[in-house]
């Protein structure tokens, strides 16, 4: 009688050992592939730094490009392009994809229209950036007949429509279902709750889908050569061909020029850097309204 207590503990200290031991392995390789996602991006930023940084001067951000064998010039220009079509590209395409999403997620479920909706959502995400460039190039700029920093703005928009889109419906099924359904039994109309319930509730992830869909946007060089064309010189008309980072970054990369390559470089640092900066701006703003509007 007095061997099955020891056999039971016995057991027990077996069955902790094998718990604590898978949790350590686990563990352990979640670090390991955290540490392996980082590495690249790490390695990229750090040879960007030390290839682009010593290009930087205060040239770079107020001057415009110079012919070959000038000294000088800079890519104050592009940047001003690049801010202006992805502003316009995010007033287009984040709206639209949010209420795509809202539409998938709150109307559509179950329906052959929702089904629809969320095939085409999908395939666009796969769809080569250079397609829908020549895409928009045969809806406006061959209307229009000229190259124009609206047309990469649109293109830009419908790239970035399908990644908001499905991050919101993704989001938006995370909302509780009793939450919803306490706002319409106090009487609140579904568009309210919807408003004021289920994407205040979702609004973290769906910040997050609209920053990735951004960065994704905000380096593409392909759309901007069927689209917006690029312009050597300064260029605030979006109905103008404009000049954008990734088009000058493009053109001196390919070039046989060394300062182009320096300068290539440092357009590829600073383009970086926007990004990020642009991502953990809307990043504190966000958790800074969540958390006023937790109060």
């Amino acid at each position: 009688m007095s061997a099955l207590p020891v056999r039971s503990r016995y057991v027990a200290s077996f069955v902790t050992l094998r718990r604590s031991v898978t949790n350590n392995l686990v563990t352990g390789v979640a670090i390991v592939s955290t540490a392996l996602v980082l590495v690249p991006l790490v390695a990229i930023l750090g040879y960007l730094l030390y290839k682009g940084a010593s290009s930087l001067n205060l040239a770079f951000f107020t001057h415009v490009p110079v012919p070959v064998g000038d000294p000088g010039g800079g890519m104050a220009n592009a940047i001003v392009g690049s801010a202006a079509i992805l502003g316009l590209a995010s007033l287009l395409g984040i709206p639209l994809g949010i209420g795509a999403g809202v539409y998938l997620a709150e109307y559509a479920r179950g329906t052959w229209m929702g089904a629809a909706v969320r095939f085409t959502a999908d395939v666009l995400n796969g769809v080569p950036s250079i397609v829908m460039g020549l895409a928009a190039y045969s809806l406006i700029v061959a209307k229009q007949q000229h190259f124009s920093g609206l047309a990469g703005g649109v293109a830009l928009a419908i790239m970035m429509v399908p990644t908001v889109a499905r991050t919101t419906e993704e989001m938006l099924a995370t909302v509780p279902n009793p939450i919803r359904e306490a706002a319409l039994g106090l009487g609140i109309p579904k568009w309210r709750t919807v408003l004021s319930v289920s994407l205040r509730t979702a609004s973290p992830g769906i910040i997050t889908g609209c920053m990735l869909a951004f960065a994704r946007v905000a380096g593409e060089t392909a759309p901007l050569l069927f689209t917006a064309f690029g312009n050597q010189f300064w260029s605030f008309d979006l109905n103008q061909p404009i000049a954008a980072l990734p088009l000058q970054i493009y053109v001196y990369a390919l070039s046989p020029y060394d300062e182009w390559h320096r300068l290539a470089w440092a357009g590829a640092l600073v383009l970086i850097v926007m990004i990020m900066a642009s991502v953990t701006l809307v990043r504190i703003f966000a958790n800074r309204g969540a958390l006023k509007g937790g109060h």
